[in-house]
């Protein structure tokens, strides 16, 4: 065989291959056997036809046909390696030249990983937000813990902010009541938010027995997003009472004997959450950084195939668990389909561009990954998705995705390497020291993920 490479433009190229006859024998021999097991031929038995049989009643173009289908990969995969080329996805082939007992000749065109030159990189300089925590975070955090411990209390008294009222529901569109629009016993906090536009209006000022009709757009159900006539009767009024912050408070809501406890453990979870935001967007920041100092040529069918796979992933995946069209999506996000399609290229871009160099930085770097490292990154993936380790180990090695798992630890350690050799400071000047974070290289991988999130497998 031979093979010869051109250079389309920085990130495609076209490969010429020459295949002697001879070296289509097995081929050959591999598609009259597999014609012999289809076929039946009066006189012989099943599997013993020869092959002059084979070529006299079916054709010899059949059985080339059949051989190079069968031969194709295999000198393609040949080429690429003679090449030392990183394919991405499938070539477009073309046989030029097939002659019986002479030659095969084809082209094949792909996209490949454009060659990138990773620059210096120690200089990088980012600013991130200070951890502070003030008296009011940590008062507000208390606070919060103090509400889930509220108990109610029914009322004979108009509904205020912050009232728990038990409420019946009707929702009217044309004057007619929607099949799905009535609703009882619903339980509904005052000022949550939590259900339709304009009633917390609606029922503060009723007692129990009173009730109001306003006008809101749906959520959901059979007339979602339509403008809808909505009478809602509270039936019962409950006051909320939160209990005294006191020590006997810090020894029933915490492990804590004592108010000035809780508080300063409030404190530290707080400043341990700031510290932890503060190192991703460190990561972040330097991973910007990073991507302006490389030119990176994107292949125009993966960013194409990119883009369009997050569509789909948007429209049929997150929005439909929501319930909601890409049109309403559009409208709620206050986006054109123009902008909307220019905003998902861009993280397409920086998603793609994102994985090529920090694959890079990893060959630069010759950075590996141990078993403890994916084994880590796994249990992480499996709580994020819900599922228990064990199955979705199961689920990674039966999709063939491992080598997916092993790229995103990686790309996160190369990241780490290079926010390592950057200088981070903060808003108030201090120089911000992410070596001894335990969580870092976690944190550095998600921060890779969060870049470039289902991204296109071939760029893997």
């Amino acid at each position: 065989m031979k093979s010869a490479v051109e250079t389309l433009n920085p990130t495609r190229v076209r490969l010429t291959v020459e295949v002697p006859f001879e070296e289509l024998k097995e081929s050959l021999d591999a598609a009259y056997k597999k014609i012999n097991q289809q076929v039946t031929v009066k006189g012989f038995r099943k599997g013993k036809i020869p092959a002059r049989v084979i070529d006299q009643r079916f054709g010899r173009g059949a059985v080339l046909e059949e051989a190079v289908n069968d031969a194709l990969p295999k000198f393609y995969t040949e080429a690429v390696n003679e090449a030392d080329l990183n394919p991405l996805g499938q070539p477009e082939v073309d046989i030029t030249e097939l002659k019986d007992g002479e030659l095969l000749a084809f082209t094949a065109e792909v996209d490949i990983r454009p060659a990138i030159e990773i620059p210096d990189y120690s200089g990088i300089e980012v600013t991130v937000d200070a951890i502070e925590v003030s008296d009011e975070d940590v008062e507000k955090s208390v606070e919060q813990l103090r509400g889930r411990f509220a108990s109610t209390k029914d009322v004979e008294r108009a509904a205020e902010d912050g009232d728990v009222v038990t409420i019946d529901l009707e929702a009217k569109v044309d004057g007619e009541v929607l099949e799905d629009g009535v609703a009882q016993d619903v339980s509904y906090t005052i000022g949550s938010g939590e259900l339709l536009e304009g009633i917390d209006e609606a029922v503060k000022g009723l007692e129990a027995g009173g009730e109001a009709t306003f006008t809101s757009q749906l959520k959901g159900g059979s007339a979602e997003g339509k403008d809808a006539e909505v009478t809602v009767k509270v039936t019962k009024v409950s006051a909320r009472e939160l209990p005294e912050l006191d020590d006997e408070f810090a020894g029933m809501a915490s492990e804590f004997d004592t108010l000035e406890e809780l508080k300063a453990d409030s404190r530290k979870r707080l400043e341990n959450m700031k510290q932890y935001d503060q190192a991703t967007q460190a990561q972040e920041r330097v991973l910007e950084k990073l991507l302006e100092l490389v030119e990176v040529p994107i292949p125009e069918k993966l960013l194409a195939d990119e883009v369009q796979t997050r569509k789909h992933n948007l429209e049929h995946h997150q929005l439909g668990q929501m319930g909601l069209s890409i049109e309403k999506y559009l409208e709620i996000q206050g986006k054109t389909v123009e902008e909307f399609d220019a905003e998902t290229a861009e993280q397409a871009i920086k998603g793609i561009k994102t994985q090529f160099v920090l694959d890079e930085l990893v060959n630069k770097e010759k950075l590996n990954v141990n078993q403890e490292e994916l084994t880590e990154h796994l249990m992480r993936r499996a709580s994020s998705s819900g599922m228990s380790p064990d199955q979705f180990a199961q689920a990674v090695v039966e999709g063939g995705q491992v080598p997916m798992l092993v790229g995103e630890v990686a790309r996160g350690k190369a990241l780490a390497v290079v926010v390592e050799a950057a200088k981070v400071t903060d808003t108030n000047g201090e120089v911000v020291d992410l070596s001894d974070d335990e969580d870092e290289d976690a944190e550095t991988v998600e921060a890779v993920e969060a870049a470039d999130e289902t991204a296109a497998d071939e760029a893997k």
